[in-house]
């Protein structure tokens, strides 16, 4: 029995929901944070080596690239933080009609790149 169902492979065009926005934003920055690990472990060791390893990391963290990739992996874990606690309050059966869902997902959402904006302002 073969069942023809339309398919929409233009995936640009698809308007995701709020919530489901905040749920591939929470994947991707749990995935960025993985992927910091290894490259974050190398660079503490680096810094280790001694002063002139740890004079490099500083420059490297001082340069406009360093500051975006930790601007990018502070939101990254506020983000991932945020939405987190929501899925926790989801999962205890809070929040789950559609207007409470839709106003934790903007609340995650905003309060990661408010915080990251601040933390950005504040750190400089």
């Amino acid at each position: 029995m073969v069942k023809s169902r339309p398919v929409f492979l233009e995936l640009w065009r698809i308007r995701l929901p709020i919530p489901g926005v905040v749920s591939i934003l929470h994947r991707v920055s749990g995935l960025l944070m993985v992927l910091a690990i290894p490259v974050f472990a190398a660079v503490f060791a680096q810094a280790l080596s001694g002063s002139a390893g740890f004079a490099s990391v500083e420059a490297l963290a001082d340069s406009a690239l360093g500051q975006l990739v930790l601007l990018l992996l502070g939101w990254s874990l506020l983000h991932h933080l945020f939405a987190g606690i929501r899925y926790l309050a989801l999962d205890l059966g809070w929040g789950l009609d559609r207007p409470s869902a839709r106003k934790t997902a903007w609340t995650a959402l905003y309060s990661a790149l408010a915080l990251t904006l601040i933390g950005a302002v504040v750190l400089r």
